[in-house]
């Protein structure tokens, strides 16, 4: 089987998309993108604590990489359209995973989403982001709805680690837009340096 790269937030969904995709022989790379100061430690701690239980669960070890976020959401916020952020910090997410299967001679990216389960998960906006790299996605729960999802976390001992508490992310526009076109996007990315900040966040990614 080949490599992929999985995006793990500490939330419901990555732990139950990584445990199928290892399910069927896969070999993973955790990235986790370290979103403070607009959250507290508790999603890198439950990160780990994923990382952890899939390794056990099947037999395996995943390298976590942790690439700093917290500065690329300052520039978004500070120089781009608010409504467009969710859609902009996506496309940071998945170049910077983009890199690290790069570097480590991964195949693909492996995500959570779900479509329509949250504002950045439409159909418009989930095309805008993926655009954003070459890479395939794979989406093993893009068909399933949330109440499915939690009883796949909690058979596999991941829900409990995911619903500990701790505070979301805070860089959430209050009106993120919920459709977006590569147009628009291509515009609020001319007005920031893509190549910089992408670098920035890579040479200060450490692996755990």
């Amino acid at each position: 089987m080949t490599k992929g790269i999985v995006l793990m937030s500490g939330g419901i969904d990555s732990p139950v998309a990584a445990d199928m995709m290892l399910a069927l022989g896969h070999e993973l790379v955790a990235v986790h993108m370290d979103n403070r100061p607009f959250t507290d430690d508790s999603p890198l701690e439950k990160v780990r604590d994923h990382v952890k239980l899939l390794e056990s669960r099947h037999s395996t070890k995943i390298p976590l990489f942790v690439v700093p976020h917290g500065p690329t959401q300052i520039n978004l916020m500070r120089n781009t359209d608010r409504h467009f952020g969710c859609v902009l910090c996506r496309r940071f997410m998945w170049r910077s995973a983009a890199a690290v299967a790069e570097r480590e001679g991964a195949r693909f990216l492996v995500t959570g989403e779900s479509l329509g389960q949250v504002a950045s998960q439409t159909l418009e906006n989930m095309r805008s982001a993926t655009a954003s790299v070459r890479v395939p996605m794979v989406r093993p729960l893009i068909g399933l709805d949330k109440r499915e999802i939690e009883e796949k976390a909690k058979a596999i001992g991941a829900y409990e680690i995911s619903i500990r508490p701790g505070i979301c992310c805070q860089a959430v526009p209050d009106k993120p837009a919920t459709r977006s076109d590569l147009i628009r996007i291509a515009t609020e990315e001319s007005k920031i340096d893509v190549g910089r900040m992408l670098e920035d966040a890579l040479r200060k990614t450490i692996v755990m």
